[in-house]
């Protein structure tokens, strides 16, 4: 598993989210995730809709995903 392919299913699985996966031996990953659907929801929500675009991986090919979620505001994007 790449991070490449993590950022892509995350931001195909989240429209309008950009997200930055780091990972160096292809099972333990740290991801920043900003999008607007994270807005009003607890942190637990927001990661809980990341999880739900890798599906089965989590657990399996992706053995530990660090996350980081945030909406737009909250990164300082106008």
């Amino acid at each position: 598993m790449t991070p490449e392919t993590i950022r892509e299913l995350i931001e195909a699985g989240l429209p309008g989210a950009r997200a930055r996966v780091l990972g160096d031996d292809g099972v333990h990953f740290e991801a920043v995730v900003v999008c607007e659907a994270f807005a009003g929801k607890l942190p637990l929500a927001r990661h809980r809709m990341v999880y739900a675009t890798l599906g089965e991986l989590m657990g399996g090919a992706i053995h530990a995903l660090s996350l980081k979620t945030l909406t737009p505001a909250e990164a300082g994007e106008p």
